[in-house]
């Protein structure tokens, strides 16, 4: 019997372990090319928010595309990647408008789109091209649908009036005149920490928001990130938020003396993702003292922290009772804006008081034009264009 060497065994099976690898390698490589393709829209958007999304975006913005999807689904999702073309994804658009959509919805599903397949195309390469490069919103917008984009400016009026009806409700309207006078988001005023606080500098550090997930047996509310990196700001306390504030951390340490114990406490719990960073925190109730203990500013006579449904109730009774319509809490960041730049101050600084990258956002979404401020601006243009020619020509005689 022929003797066969070890060195040759082992040749052999190397060489048979090479060609299967090869032949794994190429299968995979077709089914990229080919297989990945042929999956079905509705699919890869599952797998691009699992594989892409929620590691590359803040929960935030997640949650918002994700409210996106089913729409998105239900009228893409049956087609195939290599199937999509301009004009399908066009014409479900178009669809969308004659449904008497908003235009911030029309944007937002645009976005969901075009990000989706430009990562199919340059990130995955599950398809050559991304048909969605030159994917617009409908330009013929009907009125109905610029109505519902109007923002709300409150007048000092209704300022007053709102104050008025909840002057027993302290938290509240503390909430509401730092909105007013900073112009700060909705997530940002309600993530606000003692500590966040200066009074001897007289600025609020903004460096995190927050936001609520599915409750638990630990609460629902969480602090993450500011929306981008120019969102972690500072913003100067001027003297009528200064005594605002001051007054009502004076009457919330009053009201600590006089619950003792029974005053709520927090903590922060880290929530780390699979690769081990810290990507937010939770807030947790607890019975003791840490040293990660937190002080939220916005609480209850008891300490309870219930972050943004404070403003809850009270904006039922604004829209129900005071009848002021179509009006949010987050629209005193454009009405911050708004009058700002009608006294005078510049739009740079604006935009760095708001927390934007540029100040064409300032501009597009935040600036709104008043009858009131057309009127002034038509008297300024009027004096400054005057002249005796001008008088002795309208005379007609």
């Amino acid at each position: 019997m022929k003797k066969i060497s070890v060195k040759k065994i082992m040749n052999a099976f190397l060489k048979k372990k090479r060609k299967s690898k090869k032949y794994e390698i190429r299968k995979y490589g077709n089914y990229m090319k080919v297989g990945q393709s042929q999956m079905t829209y509705s699919d890869y958007l599952d797998y691009w928010m699992k594989e892409y999304f929620e590691i590359n975006y803040k929960y935030l913005t997640t949650k918002k595309y994700l409210e996106t999807f089913e729409a998105i689904k239900n009228e893409l999702g049956k087609y195939k990647l290599c199937d999509l073309t301009p004009y399908i994804l066009n014409q479900a658009l178009l669809k969308l408008y004659q449904n008497s959509n908003s235009k911030e919805y029309l944007r937002n599903y645009q976005k969901v789109i075009k990000s989706s397949l430009r990562d199919a195309a340059n990130y995955f390469g599950f398809i050559k091209n991304n048909p969605a490069v030159d994917l617009q919103i409908p330009r013929f917008l009907s009125f109905d649908i610029r109505k519902n984009d109007i923002k709300h400016i409150y007048t000092q009026d209704e300022i007053d009036k709102i104050l008025t009806r909840f002057k027993k409700n302290d938290t509240f309207t503390c909430a509401f005149l730092t909105a007013c006078y900073t112009g700060m988001r909705t997530g940002e005023i309600f993530a606000l920490t003692w500590d966040d606080i200066d009074f001897k500098k007289r600025i609020i550090k903004i460096s995190k928001t927050v936001y609520s997930k599915k409750k638990d047996y630990n609460g629902r509310w969480y602090l993450g990130p500011t929306k981008t990196e120019c969102s972690c700001r500072e913003i100067y306390i001027c003297n009528t938020l200064y005594k605002a504030l001051y007054n009502y951390k004076c009457k919330q340490n009053l009201l600590k003396k006089k619950y003792g114990n029974k005053y709520k406490k927090y903590y922060l719990k880290e929530i780390k993702n699979k690769y081990g960073k810290i990507v937010e925190y939770k807030i947790i109730e607890t019975k003791y003292k840490r040293k990660n203990n937190i002080q939220m500013v916005f609480t209850k006579k008891d300490g309870s922290y219930s972050g943004t449904d404070i403003i809850k109730y009270p904006y039922e009774i604004i829209h129900n009772e005071l009848g002021i319509t179509n009006c949010r809490f987050y629209d005193l960041r454009g009405s911050f804006a708004t009058k700002s730049l009608y006294n005078g101050a510049e739009i740079k600084d604006i935009s760095m008081i708001l927390g934007h990258n540029n100040i064409e956002t300032t501009a597009n979404y935040y600036i709104k034009s008043s009858k009131k401020a057309r009127i002034e601006a038509n008297k300024k243009f009027e004096a400054t264009t005057h002249s005796k020619t001008i008088e002795n020509t309208i005379k007609y005689h």
